[in-house]
């Protein structure tokens, strides 16, 4: 996959290209990352890339031509990129929307806005899609547009050692992830479930759906009111309801 960011502090994705995860997939070619500075692309001596909003008010606005000019610059290099732009307007990003980019997109440019936000005109023209990753406010795009990256990076067939392992992840079934345990076997008195230790890997595939589907129901409840749940899963939650009610009676 190619992508591209537009931002005005391109020095920021050296390092988040460089380790981990996303340096893996860069050495083996299935990502290839790029940036372009936005103010390379400004006008003038001093290279003005926002300006006062028009009607009055705190901050400033990124102007839009040095954005269309900047984008212009990734689609010559990319053509038929989708153009992403980070925004607390934007459609909720999640793991969803992370599988649908990996499994369907080749090309993903992101635009990094700053200051009090973008002109609209810009928005209305180039972006295909307004991506937030939650609600609340950064200081820039940056921050979202790598997290966006490094989720459908992971997905990206051959990026992961363990090809199993994003179908496992949190969220990736509509629950949070079974609970995890490693050495030693006893840590501050409390030991790791025994069905872990035993071998037997139809009951411990069983354990970690069980754990899965409890954690949610005390972390996430919220997930399982989009999800449903099967009967299989409805009987397990009857059990340690009983269970619960055994040790409490």
């Amino acid at each position: 996959m190619k992508v591209c960011v537009l931002t005005l502090f391109p020095e920021l994705f050296t390092p988040f290209w460089d380790h981990g995860i996303i340096r893996r997939a860069v050495q083996s070619g299935r990502l290839d990352p790029r940036t372009v500075n936005i103010r390379d692309h400004a006008e003038g001596r001093h290279k003005i890339t926002d300006d006062r909003p028009y009607g009055g008010g705190c901050g400033m606005v990124m102007k839009p031509e040095p954005l269309a000019a900047a984008l212009a610059e990734a689609k010559r290099r990319m053509p038929g990129a989708t153009t992403l732009l980070l925004s607390p307007q934007g459609r909720p990003f999640d793991q969803s929307l992370a599988e649908d980019l990996a499994g369907t997109e080749e090309a993903l440019i992101f635009v990094c806005g700053r200051y009090e936000g973008v002109d609209e005109r810009f928005i209305d023209s180039h972006a295909d899609v307004e991506l937030s990753i939650g609600d609340f406010v950064l200081t820039g795009g940056e921050l979202g547009a790598m997290v966006v990256i490094d989720a459908v990076t992971r997905l990206i067939p051959g990026v992961l050692g363990n090809e199993d392992s994003a179908g496992s992840d949190t969220f990736s079934d509509g629950l949070i992830e079974y609970a995890h345990y490693t050495r030693p076997p006893a840590f501050e008195k409390e030991a790791v479930p025994q069905v872990l230790l035993s071998g037997n890997h139809q009951a411990i595939d069983r354990w970690r759906h069980e754990s899965a589907l409890i954690r949610t129901v005390l972390k996430r409840p919220d997930l399982l009111e989009q999800r449903g749940l099967s009967n299989e899963e409805q009987e397990t939650l009857r059990k340690w309801r009983r269970i619960l009610d055994g040790l409490l009676e």
